[in-house]
């Protein structure tokens, strides 16, 4: 007889109800059978919001991505919904991606709203997340959906949340949402659709949207200087096919060559193994191409459209990869130099990143003058300080996972504009005589040498869960007195928002919000941080090392970062 936990059958057994179809409980009834360990897997949680919002791997139970799970999150927001706009006409907008079941999810999630008397807009095509952030303000929706898992593998899918304001959901109010979910039983779900309230959005939002795009993302540059770049793109199967081509044609990029195979939405995503622009493989094919062709820069967008990773010609001519934040100064530099160029910089503006991402980004925003914000992880933290800030203008901020957001007009990454704003930069610097790598070594010149490394490590499961848990308690509990021979002087415990000086041997509260996120610095101004996703079954160690020397500082920044990575036992 094969055991399962009782605990898990209980809840189990509430999808045995008629209220479930048939194929569900069969389904089910397979699973106690013949994979007791796949069942308490699906069933031994519920999934929660990360920094991302809800993402896991598509099937039964409540610790997947399914009809009812996706049913119950839409009908615990109608309720909250409601309840904060009572004499409003509420309207919300959805998205989806190139994924499996995306567009079939997305019209369960758009039944569920209209069942409850909310209008709802619902894209009749797949498009790029930041399309559908700007089509919550531009809608004058009270919140936005999109059907998407990013750049996980092709068994995840995920939804993600967006308020009125285009921004992700933060604290409290995704903790009150949650509460209004868990209130709820699977019965309550009303599924039936009122066709009358859903209306389909074909074009318009994106003309407006690739307008505001343009808007955002040109910089003067000449007809000249667009028509000697030459730029490779591709889609990795995902949505940007829809609108990034458009955009850059109608700014002016008429030499635009796009991956052909990777340019049909699949996904099963059948030529990477992932569809991460983080990944060097993800672009492989793009560089290839690049070589064939001599392309200048190569673009490539992960599956909805938020993230982007760009190759540009280093001083031998070789395409070389550029990781999230060196993208992220680069951009950073230009737009502050641009803004500073045409006057508009008078103390009123601000850039901002992320509390494990490179601290170069507050040099650059000292050196203008520019104010400079950090936040937790996820960019939803960036759309907040937009939001409690009205009185300073937004330039643009990113994070080092690859994302970047350019104005306000989007209220989350943006790997459209973002896209156009890379190719500003490499075809004004082409133009000038320059490249793109000859200008990101000018600004480590003038601010120092700064170099940042990812390690992250899957542990997928319940099990893979605890053992992460495990190693987050023992960082917490025994901290690192020297990391790589250098002393620790600081140590950030987000998860209790305390900063503790080790050379005053004082702790101090800390203005962010809890987070399990811990942060080491040393006295030779290395920075390590360990965090667990909220996305995924991974723990991430960020490390970002710095050198003032001129000579050898790649050996130099290389052999801290190989010392840091040995400490932590990880690869």
């Amino acid at each position: 007889m094969i055991y399962v936990d009782p605990k898990i059958l209980d809840r189990v057994n509430q999808w045995l109800t008629p209220f479930f179809d048939k194929k569900t409980q069969h389904d089910i009834k397979e699973m106690i059978a013949y994979d007791p360990e796949g069942l308490e897997d699906s069933f031994y949680k519920n999934l929660e919001f990360g920094t991302g919002g809800m993402r896991g791997i598509m099937g039964l139970g409540d610790n997947r991505i399914n009809k009812y799970t996706l049913g119950k999150n839409t009908q615990g927001l109608s309720n909250y919904l409601k309840k904060k706009f009572p004499h409003k006409e509420i309207k919300v907008a959805i998205a989806y991606d190139c994924r499996h079941n995306s567009k079939e999810f997305a019209k369960i999630v758009a039944d569920v709203f209209s069942a409850n008397g909310i209008k709802v807009f619902l894209f009749s095509e797949l498009r790029p997340t930041p399309e559908l952030s700007f089509a919550v303000k531009y809608l004058d929706c009270q919140a936005g959906i999109v059907l998407t898992a990013s750049h996980n593998p092709p068994e995840y899918n995920g939804y993600k949340v967006y308020w009125e304001d285009g921004g992700q959901l933060v604290p409290p109010q995704d903790g009150e949402i949650i509460a209004e979910i868990n209130s709820l039983n699977y019965e309550d779900i009303q599924f039936e659709a009122s066709e009358g309230l859903i209306q389909y959005i074909a074009t318009e939002v994106d003309e407006a949207f690739a307008k505001a795009s343009i808007e955002n993302g040109t910089f003067n540059t000449s007809k000249e200087a667009k028509d000697n770049l030459k730029i490779v793109f591709t889609s990795l199967h995902g949505t940007s096919i829809t609108i990034v081509p458009k955009v850059l044609e109608q700014a002016g990029y008429k030499n635009v060559l796009i991956v052909e195979k990777q340019a049909a939405p699949d996904g099963d995503f059948p030529t990477v193994k992932s569809p991460n622009p983080e990944e060097p493989a993800a672009l492989k094919m793009a560089l290839e191409l690049a070589e064939k062709e001599t392309a200048d820069i190569v673009i490539g967008t992960d599956p909805d459209c938020d993230r982007l990773g760009i190759a540009v010609r280093n001083d031998k001519n070789e395409m070389v990869l550029l990781n999230g934040n060196q993208t992220m100064v680069l951009m950073t530099h230009f737009l502050l130099e641009q803004w500073k160029k045409a006057g508009k910089l008078n103390g009123n503006q601000f850039v901002a990143s992320t509390i494990v991402s490179t601290p170069m980004v507050k040099k650059v925003a000292e050196h203008f003058n520019v104010k400079y914000m950090e936040g937790l992880t996820g960019f939803k933290w960036i759309a907040k300080m937009i939001k409690d800030h009205p009185q300073l203008k937004f330039i643009g901020g990113g994070e080092e996972s690859f994302g970047y957001l350019v104005g306000d007009f989007v209220r989350d990454k943006d790997a459209v504009t973002a896209t156009l704003l890379a190719c500003e930069i490499a075809a004004q610097k082409k133009h000038a005589g320059s490249s793109m790598f000859q200008y990101l070594n000018e600004i480590y010149n003038t601010y120092g040498n700064y170099r940042e490394h990812l390690i992250s490590i899957t542990k997928k499961g319940k099990k893979g869960a605890e053992e992460i848990s495990a190693i987050m308690k023992t960082l917490r509990e025994n901290p690192f007195k020297e990391i790589a021979g250098s002393k620790v002087i600081r140590m950030d415990d987000v998860s209790k928002s305390e900063t503790t000086d080790f050379i005053m041997q004082e702790t101090l509260s800390l203005n962010l919000p809890k987070s399990n996120v811990l942060l080491y610095y040393t006295e030779d101004g290395s920075k390590i941080a360990a965090r667990p996703s909220g996305t995924e079954p991974k723990i991430k160690f960020y490390i970002s090392v710095n050198t003032s020397e001129k000579d050898n500082f790649e050996e130099i920044l290389q052999k801290k970062i190989d010392a840091i990575a040995a400490q932590l036992n990880v690869s």
